[in-house]
């Protein structure tokens, strides 16, 4: 099947749009149920009834992975706060009030898996931490009681979509059962990487509408912290990851 030329590229798969629907492959260095475990999440998040893209099909183009889906036309939050910066607070507003819609689901940990397994996985994947941190950072973990909710995992500007009528979550790869101060946490950690006034902004409004406290976010720091080190993202700063898991642990 010839597709054309990618919409977009991202780290872990090519999107086309095709035929009005929306085809993602996703690279071959990727575990062969990759597929299969995001369209799962995705289509429990649709029946959720969240603004998620309806899933067609999971299926295998030229060979590789890929997933079928309902193709939704509009402008990420992200793209649209990049052409228009002095509305920055109100695209943000809008991306909160979407994660909170998200936060307030009861989540099946069956169909999406727990966050807590997913953390202590990652954290025992990375080279970087000596035994001790790691040791230290599960037992932080451990340490933590909450309401499982729905999580993505993910959230940020450029996963939401904003079309003439709605506001779209995408993404849903890393969407699990867990508690909402870490998804929180981990989205105020992507913000910072880039802009730290643009966390800020984030995370009072999130505060604000949610009733949370800065600091139920920030407890949640070093293991959020060790788990984005098993990410080997190019643009991450590890220095400053493996700096708030020092000060937290030490």
């Amino acid at each position: 099947m010839e597709l054309g030329n990618p919409i977009a590229k991202g780290n872990t798969a090519k999107i086309y749009l095709y035929d009005n629907k929306i085809i993602k492959v996703f690279n071959d260095f990727l575990p062969e149920l990759e597929s299969v475990n995001e369209a799962k999440k995705q289509q429990y998040a649709y029946s959720c009834g969240l603004p998620v893209p309806e899933v067609f099909d999971v299926t295998r183009i030229n060979g590789k992975q890929a997933i079928v889906m309902e193709y939704v036309a509009g402008q990420t939050l992200g793209d649209l706060l990049v052409k228009d910066k002095e509305h920055a607070e109100y695209y943000m507003d809008i991306s909160v009030d979407m994660q909170l819609n998200v936060h307030r689901m009861m989540p099946n940990p069956e169909v999406i898996g727990q966050m807590y397994v997913k953390l202590s996985r990652q954290i025992e994947s990375v080279h970087q931490l000596t035994q001790q941190q790691k040791s230290g950072l599960l037992k932080k973990l451990d340490s933590f009681t909450y309401e499982s909710r729905l999580c993505h995992g993910d959230f940020h500007l450029y996963n939401v979509m904003k079309t003439d009528d709605n506001v779209v979550v995408i993404d849903w790869v890393d969407a699990s059962a867990g508690d909402v101060r870490a998804d929180v946490c981990r989205s105020y950690l992507l913000y910072s990487q880039v802009s730290r006034e643009l966390a800020e902004m984030y995370l009072r409004l999130y505060c604000k509408k949610s009733g949370m406290g800065r600091d139920e976010v920030f407890q949640w720091a070093p293991v959020i912290a060790g788990a984005r080190l098993s990410e080997h993202v190019a643009t991450e700063n590890s220095e400053r990851l493996l700096k708030m898991i020092n000060d937290s642990i030490s």
